[in-house]
């Protein structure tokens, strides 16, 4: 076991499926002799050739384009779309071909796609390089929508994604690309289990993504107002984890989702009524969201305001109702 980054542990997995599937093909802007903007795909053009890590034109509609095609002649390519916001031209091929061939096809034809995109704040990027886009895919059947948080997620979830016979939207932290943790590249729980990375009898928050490293900090400081928080990493919005989710509410009776997206129609707002229908009877107070808010995204001076915070989650934890 040796340390690692998330950013090395998603390198080692697209390393490790491209030398084990001869199928497997990484494509998108600078993926190549740069390694991408983040070095993810860093080595790879070299160890593996143009061929399988391919330098593609600045079109995203194109390069996701070209992986229908790949995907539908057989192969199984791995696109990187630079930043979150530039994925937006290529989401026709997306809604239109990606999520609808295997239905249209009556299972005939799969497209094992993995769709890479960088996403979310925290680096101090300007707009089209901050977005938190994932409520579009998730609100699109036939996609699967994965996120890892950890740098062992990082790696198993990307290798389950490749494997993975339906398209997978694969959102990865760009702030936890640095991230260090102890790491030995191996399988994780499949794609459609949540984690419990901490319990607690309070109450429970609920996170994905960038948010969870805040949600832990949040659990530690809740400790002085003494709450005793349970932290649950979803790791996959589809399909989703009901099971674990609603036990890990159940057990505390209050719940606050916590995501770096605009509240309203975002992902949160979907959890929160998931919970709510399932775990109605064991709720003692109405679950509550804390997001990002709902204005474009904001300049790098200002978005430690936008993001969610320890303060603004514990703040959200201390109206669930306790007086009662």
């Amino acid at each position: 076991m040796s340390t690692a980054t998330l950013a090395q542990a998603l390198n080692t997995a697209l390393g490790d499926a491209l030398r084990e599937d001869p199928d497997v093909h990484v494509l998108g802007e600078d993926v190549g002799t740069l390694g991408g903007v983040f070095r993810i795909t860093d080595g790879l053009a070299a160890e593996f050739g143009s061929q399988r890590c391919l330098d593609t034109p600045l079109a995203e509609a194109g390069i996701l384009g070209t992986a229908v095609g790949m995907a539908m002649y057989g192969l199984r390519p791995v696109v990187e779309m630079q930043f979150d916001a530039f994925a937006y031209p290529a989401f026709e091929q997306l809604v239109s071909h990606v999520a609808k061939m295997r239905n249209r096809t009556a299972g005939k034809l799969p497209l094992p796609i993995t769709i890479r995109v960088p996403y979310g704040g925290g680096i101090g990027g300007v707009e089209h390089h901050s977005d938190s886009s994932e409520a579009y895919y998730a609100h699109t059947p036939g996609l699967h929508v994965v996120t890892p948080a950890t740098v062992a997620d990082g790696y198993g979830l990307l290798r389950a994604a490749i494997a993975s016979d339906d398209p997978v939207v694969f959102l990865e932290p760009k702030r936890l690309y640095w991230s260090k943790d102890e790491f030995t590249p191996a399988p994780v729980e499949p794609i459609g289990r949540a984690v419990v990375r901490r319990t607690g009898s309070s109450a429970t928050l609920l996170t994905y993504g960038p948010s969870l490293p805040v949600c832990l900090e949040a659990a530690e400081a809740a400790k002085a107002e003494g709450w005793d928080l349970t932290v649950v990493d979803l790791r996959s919005l589809v399909p989703f984890d009901d099971e674990t989710v609603c036990a890990a509410v159940r057990a505390t009776g209050r719940a606050v989702v916590v995501h770096e997206a605009s509240g309203f129609g975002g992902v949160g707002a979907e959890i929160a009524a998931r919970v709510t229908e399932r775990c109605f009877h064991h709720l003692a107070a109405p679950v509550l969201r804390v997001t990002g808010f709902d204005i474009p995204y904001p300049p790098p001076m200002l978005e430690r305001h936008h993001l969610p915070g320890v303060d603004r989650i514990l703040d959200a934890v201390a109206l669930l109702q306790w007086e009662q």
